[in-house]
């Protein structure tokens, strides 16, 4: 069992824990993720570890509440335990060095992008930093990304906080004026994701990606999180979770993560329903 240390609500949908997990703590990487069960019964997630403390043993994850299982993890409070939090799986990301590059983040992924621009960082990169989301409600981690980050740029769909639009609009204005970026490292929803490989490979900018593919044991057993990456079958949790942008079949991802997505919906529906209550996402 994995007992909550801390809960911290980020925004109305956004949780951050953090979970005592010794071994995770010591081995994990950035870019690396743990397959989660909140309950016995429960099915298995993928979350990426946003941080971890190898002294305190514990490691941290952020969560948005959208379906059932994320819900439900996100009900939980310090003292409770999580049955399982397997990890760290996945391989860690590829640190450039001594380079410039931009790290682009959509919504809850910048959670994910956090480690990677901390690593990037510490590996004396000139860092241009991207975040957006819908709204400002779903901005998160802007002083984490800050303090890592030699320029920060914050955009939202509707408007409510900072620039109006999207974050390949302002990727696309830092290029247009002529920025060297060496490497684009980009985290958040598939379309945002296609949208950034098809602005960088228009410029010739190397690109990576971290994939959220329907995933259950993270070992490549099940083959649920198989991608197509340049014309090969690859799977998201033993081959990456991060591939070249350019090289993955972005539409193909996206019909097949919609597969269980009426599953998805009555899960939802039928614990929203038994608990009388409904998270907005």
């Amino acid at each position: 069992m994995f007992p909550i240390l801390g809960k911290e609500q980020l925004s109305p949908t956004i949780t951050k824990f953090v979970v005592h997990a010794p071994y995770i703590a010591r081995k994990r990487q950035a870019g690396n993720f743990v397959i989660v069960r909140v309950i016995e019964t429960g099915e298995r997630i993928p979350l990426t570890i946003a941080e971890g403390d190898s002294d305190e043993g514990s490691i941290t994850l952020i969560v948005q509440a959208v379906g059932k299982t994320t819900k439900l993890l996100c009900s939980k409070e310090i003292g409770d335990q999580l049955v399982d939090v397997v990890g760290p799986l996945g391989n860690p990301t590829e640190i450039a060095k001594d380079s410039v590059v931009a790290c682009i983040g959509g919504g809850v992924g910048t959670a994910e992008l956090y480690p990677i621009t901390k690593a990037l960082h510490e590996h004396n990169n000139k860092i241009y930093t991207i975040i957006g989301a819908r709204n400002k409600d779903l901005i998160i981690l802007e002083s984490e990304m800050a303090e890592c980050s030699d320029h920060l740029f914050v955009t939202t769909d509707d408007g409510s906080y900072k620039r109006k639009g999207l974050v390949t609009h302002q990727l696309k204005d830092l290029l247009d004026a002529q920025v060297e970026i060496d490497a684009v490292y980009a985290i958040g929803p598939l379309p945002m994701m296609k949208a950034v490989s098809q602005l960088t490979e228009h410029y010739g900018i190397k690109t990576y990606v971290s994939l959220n593919a329907v995933m259950v044991d993270g070992t490549g057993m099940c083959g649920g999180c198989r991608v197509s990456v340049d014309g090969q079958m690859k799977f998201a949790c033993v081959d990456g979770p991060e591939f070249d942008g350019h090289e993955v079949d972005f539409d193909e991802l996206m019909k097949r993560n919609r597969t269980y997505v009426d599953f998805e919906q009555e899960a939802d529906r039928t614990y929203c329903e038994a608990h009388k209550s409904r998270v907005v996402a």
